[in-house]
């Protein structure tokens, strides 16, 4: 089979690789769809140097958003069967720590920890290898464009919306509409908020608007104070930052209500304002949100099928694996929306 390999500096090989099979508690996953992320593209994609730092990327097949059918299953496999759709969390913890136990591989720091598309072989091939603890069903009528989403952006977003506890009664700050701020948009209006959002490339604009996102500001000088005006003087209950830059973090503890829950969502970046008068003396709350939970991943796409919200809405450009080069050139370009490779 062809698989995607990323060396960094901008490029990408299309390699070949044996089939794999399942061993103990695996799954094989013939790929139906396999999204791009913007960690892809800070960490792996755009590097001039690989295998250095804490997500220390080991040369595998790319793509951490895998979605697809199971193909065939080895011994131990209990709970899914051959042809059953699936979304496969995107790291296989070791399984037995307390994280892991508590179903936040993402957080396991054991040596065993290996996501799939950075130290284990991802869903840029037609097959992919996936521990059966990873796999969350993808219920009807989702699609497997839809369970991509899921993969990571979707449950990321929707991990964020919980540790703030969005709901009804607030107004949400969102900066940056990137894919990751447009399902954080999404998710906050499902559950019942008012959304504002920030961001600057038009494009993005342009499909926040056909998404039905119309209270949209500018990045700048005179941001918060248009967000203060749509806020009607008062800040916004919850502010999350998809950004990771430093002038949206710091406009999102500005523009934050007291007692506000702000949440930075956005890698990279950094930040520095002043915790007395923007933390501590509006007595906000502010939390770091990192991926999410298989149980919060189980959770959300059963509120999705009651929602009748479908995240691939976000995705603008498809393309077949042998364009996966023209793939990731689009989505670098920071003007699109969510990028994916799909089969058909």
């Amino acid at each position: 089979m062809r698989g995607v390999v990323l060396p960094g500096d901008r490029q990408l090989e299309i390699r070949d690789f044996p089939v794999p099979q399942p061993g103990h508690g695996q799954v094989l996953l013939q790929m139906k769809a396999s999204a791009l992320c913007g960690s892809d593209l800070r960490a792996i994609y755009r590097p001039t140097q690989q295998g250095s730092g804490p997500e220390a990327y080991q040369g595998v097949i790319a793509g951490h958003e895998p979605c697809g059918q199971i193909a065939a299953i080895g011994p131990g496999v209990s709970r899914f069967g051959v042809g059953e759709r699936v979304v496969a969390y995107h790291i296989a913890g070791c399984g037995v720590c307390a994280d892991c136990r508590a179903g936040w591989m993402i957080s396991c720091h054991s040596t065993q920890r290996a996501a799939y598309g950075w130290q284990r072989d991802g869903g840029h091939a037609p097959w992919m290898l996936a521990e059966e603890r990873t796999l969350v069903p993808l219920p009807e009528p989702l699609t497997y464009l839809d369970g991509a989403m899921v993969a990571c952006g979707f449950g990321t977003t929707y991990a964020a919306c919980l540790r703030a506890q969005v709901s009804g009664r607030d107004h949400v700050l969102i900066t940056g509409l990137g894919p990751v701020g447009l399902g954080a948009a999404l998710l906050c209006r499902a559950l019942g908020a008012r959304v504002t959002g920030v961001e600057a490339i038009p494009q993005r604009i342009a499909l926040a608007g056909k998404l039905g996102f119309r209270d949209i500001v500018q990045p700048g000088e005179n941001a918060l104070e248009a967000l203060m005006q749509l806020s009607g003087g008062r800040g916004f209950e919850v502010a999350l930052d998809c950004s990771g830059h430093g002038a949206a973090r710091r406009l999102c503890l500005e523009a934050a209500r007291p007692w506000g829950r702000v949440v930075y969502i956005g890698e990279g970046g950094s930040v520095q304002f002043e915790p007395s008068p923007l933390l501590i003396h509006k007595q906000l709350t502010l939390h770091g949100s990192w991926v999410c939970s298989v149980g919060q991943m189980e959770e959300l796409v059963e509120k999705l099928v009651e929602w009748n919200l479908h995240p691939e809405v976000i995705v603008t450009h498809r393309f077949p694996l042998e364009k996966a080069k023209e793939a990731y050139e689009t989505f670098d370009t920071g003007l699109s929306g969510k990028v994916a490779l799909v089969w058909d």
